[in-house]
Order: C-alpha cells, then sequence, then structure tokens
C-alpha cells in the first residue's frame, strides 16, 4: 500500500477533494502556508494498483502533472474505506499489483548508480570474478556477482524506452555499453599482471582446461534461457515492488562470469578460443534487455498523452523487433554450438562401438580407454585425434590396427562447414597379466564367513602402433 501527498493549485481544491470522495478515499488536508503556488497539501492511503488510475484522474480534475506529488510505502492503514477500495481494485485486476509509472521510473533511476559508484564496482566485480574463474572457485564467481552493478542500467533502458524517458533510456544504454567493455578491460588488465608476475604461471591449454572457465567458452540454447528469465524476472520485480536485490545476481550471473573469460582470453594472447565467451556476453546482453521490454510493454506501462504513446508504441516496436533480429542471428550460433555438443557426444559413442567391432575380430584383445582430441574453433569442434589403449595377454602377437581403424573412424567424422580432413588414430598397447587367486577355503578363525576371492591386474607397457 501507499501513502500519497499532493499539492492542491489554487481554485482546483473542490474538484480534487470531490474526485476523491468519488472513489471513496480516506484524506487529510493541510492548508499550505509557505506562500507558494500551492494552497493546500492532501494526504491519502491507496492499494499499489490504485495509485496509476487515481492520480490519472486527479489530474483529470486539475492536478498539474509537474505539481509536487510524494508517494511512500505504508505498513498498514485501519479504515473500512480503505478496505473496501482494495477489494474493489483486486476484483479490478486491470493493473495487477504492478506500480504505478511514476514509481517504476523513480525505481529505475535509483537502480542506475552514479557513474564513479558503477564503473568502481564493476571494475572490482570483474576482477573478482578473474580470480575465481582461475582459482576453479564457485562460490567466489557468486560473490563478484552479487557485488555487480548491473540490473540498474538494463531496467533504466526498458524503463526509458517503454515510459518515452530518452534521458533514462540513454543513461541506461551508456552505463551498459560502458559496464561491459569496463569489465573485459578490468578482466584482461589483472590476468595479465597474474600471469606476468608468475602468479598463474599456466598455459593458455591449461587455463582454458579449468572448469569455471572452460564452462563458459562454448555455451549452448540453455545460457539464451538463462539471460532471458534474468531479464523477465528484472521486469517483475521492478514493476511489482519486489526487492531486486536477488534479481540482480541472476543477471550478474549471466554477465560477469562470460566477460571475465574474454578478459582471460585476451591476457593469455587466444581471443578465438574465447569468441564463444563474447557471443555468449553479447546474447545476455540483448536478451535481458529484449526480455524486460517485452515484458514491461506487455504489462501496460504507456508514456501520458496520445501523441507521445504512439511515438513511444512504435520506437519501443522498433527496438523489440531490432533486438529479436540480433538475438535470432547469435543464436543462431548457440544453436549450432548444441549441434556440435550433440555430434561430439554422437561421434565418441559410434567411434566407441568401431573400436569394439575391430577387437572382437582379434582373440585375447580388450579396449582398455579411448580418448579424443578436439580442434577447438566456434562454433564446431572437430575430431583431431583418437587414441585407443588395448589390453593383451603378455608375449601374444599384436596386430596392426591403426590403419583400419583410422580408415572406419574417419568416416564416421562429419564436421558440418568444415573442411574434411582425415581424424589421426593411435593405438597404443598395454599387456595385461591377470592373476587369480581364490582364497575362498581361508576362513578367518573368529567368523565363518569366507574371505572373498581376490582378482589382480598387472599392466606392462607394450609396444605402440
Amino acid at each position: 500500500m501507499r501513502l500519497v501527498q499532493v499539492m492542491v493549485p489554487p481554485g482546483k481544491r473542490e474538484a480534487i477533494l470531490r474526485t476523491l470522495d468519488d472513489e471513496g478515499i480516506d484524506y487529510v488536508v493541510s492548508e499550505e502556508t509557505s506562500n507558494r503556488e500551492y494552497t493546500a497539501s492532501v494526504t491519502f492511503p491507496l492499494p499499489q494498483a490504485a495509485v496509476e488510475p487515481v492520480l490519472e484522474k486527479l489530474h483529470e480534475a486539475g492536478l498539474e502533472r509537474e505539481a509536487y506529488t510524494v508517494v511512500l510505502n505504508a505498513e498498514t492503514v485501519i479504515s473500512r474505506r480503505f478496505d473496501k477500495l482494495v477489494e474493489r481494485y483486486e476484483e479490478d485486476g486491470e493493473n495487477g499489483q504492478r506500480i504505478a509509472r511514476e514509481e517504476l521510473a523513480a525505481r529505475a533511476r535509483s537502480l542506475a548508480p552514479d557513474w564513479r559508484t558503477f564503473l568502481v564496482m564493476t571494475a572490482i566485480s570483474s576482477v573478482v570474478a578473474t580470480a575465481g574463474l582461475l582459482l576453479d572457485s564457485a562460490a567466489v564467481v557468486v560473490g563478484s556477482m552479487v557485488i555487480a552493478p548491473l540490473i540498474g542500467p538494463a531496467m533504466a533502458t526498458s524503463t526509458g524506452s517503454v515510459v518515452d524517458d530518452h534521458e533514462l533510456l540513454l543513461r541506461g544504454v551508456k552505463l551498459q555499453v560502458a559496464g561491459g567493455v569496463l569489465a573485459v578491460l578490468a578482466a584482461a588488465a589483472f590476468a595479465i599482471l597474474l600471469r606476468t608476475a608468475h602468479v598463474v604461471p599456466l598455459s593458455s591449454a591449461d587455463v582454458f582446461a579449468i572448469n569455471e572457465v572452460q564452462e563458459r567458452l562454448v555455451p549452448d540454447v540453455l545460457s539464451l534461457v538463462v539471460a532471458l528469465g534474468a531479464g523477465v524476472a528484472g521486469a517483475l520485480s521492478l514493476s511489482t515492488g519486489v526487492s531486486t536485490a536477488l534479481v540482480g545476481v541472476m543477471i550478474a550471473a549471466a554477465l560477469v562470469p562470460p566477460t571475465a573469460v574474454v578478459g582471460i582470453g585476451l591476457a593469455w594472447g587466444s581471443p578465438a578460443t574465447v569468441t564463444g565467451a563474447f557471443v555468449l556476453v553479447l546474447v545476455n546482453f540483448l536478451s535481458i534487455n529484449f526480455a524486460a521490454l517485452a515484458v514491461l510493454w506487455a504489462m501496460g506501462y504507456r508514456p501520458r498523452g496520445w501523441l507521445r504513446r504512439e511515438e513511444a508504441r512504435i520506437a519501443t516496436l522498433k527496438r523489440i523487433a531490432a533486438l529479436g533480429v540480433a538475438l535470432l542471428v547469435l543464436s543462431s550460433l548457440l544453436a549450432a554450438v548444441t549441434y556440435g555438443t550433440y555430434r561430439t557426444a554422437t561421434f565418441e559413442e559410434e567411434t566407441r562401438a568401431t573400436v569394439d567391432e575391430v577387437l572382437a575380430a582379434h582373440d585375447g584383445l580388450e579396449r582398455l580407454s579411448i580418448s579424443v582430441t578436439y580442434e577447438e574453433t566456434f562454433p564446431f569442434s572437430r575430431p583431431d585425434r583418437v587414441t585407443v589403449t588395448v589390453g593383451h595377454p603378455p608375449g601374444s602377437e599384436t596386430p596392426a590396427l591403426a590403419s583400419d581403424l583410422a580408415e572406419r573412424i574417419d568416416d564416421i567424422s562429419d564436421t558440418p562447414f568444415r573442411e574434411d580432413t582425415p581424424v589421426s588414430v593411435e593405438v597404443r598397447y598395454v599387456a595385461v597379466d591377470r592373476i587369480s587367486a581364490d582364497r575362498s577355503d581361508r576362513i578367518d578363525p573368529e567368523s565363518t564367513t569366507p574371505v572373498a576371492a581376490a582378482t589382480q591386474r598387472v599392466y606392462a607397457p607394450g609396444p605402440r602402433v
């Protein structure tokens, strides 16, 4: 519920009070003695959903749109008329639980901090995220999300668009662009410092093999779902007056870690490796703005005045269409990554079946392990080398299997939109000596339970083909 205070201009007192009486609203009138252009101040409680329609009726009764108006949160209101007012607006349901457009714009402005605070907090969160990624610590990465001030710019952009507030719109866009660039630069600078000071003495291959880093290198369509969900949640929390703190963490989860990964890739001199992370950053930024803009528009937020409303409608629909087209293009890359992941799993399964089929034709041979090395190029990964470890009895002759396996495996390696180059196959032979000792006749003197039979395997390295 809200407590509203408005200043009454000369000659409009009776019309404004009559409107409040017609709406069944309790109010208190105080005489204005500050010798300004107002004659009185009126204070009255309202349900959250009633603020915007009641203020609109007061404007029609003569209350100036730029008049001094204060809307505060109220903890409790004890009044029969207020209870009836709540019931009426709950039954109406036109505004649902959304706050007034004036409150929406004010909340969006408050979420977008001043430039100095925003830049400092963004840089700190990016540095902390970089440290967490290199430490492979999910807890530290989550901590970087908590301090990232990224929900404000996204919500300011969407709110400024739907209520036709160009100043708020431009502020949100500038903050988002500056924040994204700064996050990447801060992460790159910090990672370069760690690398040159040998605090993290790892090669690029070792860095990109870290779990927290690796999972952001090849994003898929599920990443799009996360970003869209963050945008929807952000718009709903903003428009219903719910706390945006936890939603801000979700938005930061979609933006902070991938920007830090891009900075790490630049620091280790492998920008091509983090192409997927860069695409993920773009997709997440666009998805959050697209979802928030669509939700606020669907909830009925519009600027006042028919002319401004029509202009805002056209401009907002154009922005939604532009964001949608950009998302469609970038999402196609994520879909390609998802398909590439499916192809990778299929290739490994078919390779395993092929190896077992070839080994089945030779007595005494068994598959010990298979490892596949990929040439990582976004969005598709091409299988580069397959290493098969084969076990055989000691002293037995090892057949030459590499050429046969290479021919069969090459037939199943199919990477879309890539040059068909042969897959290298390496077969390693390991002599396996099985020694079984039957101890079933040994009985524990303190128990009648026999000791279980044990099997020992002794591996000795063999020749390599």
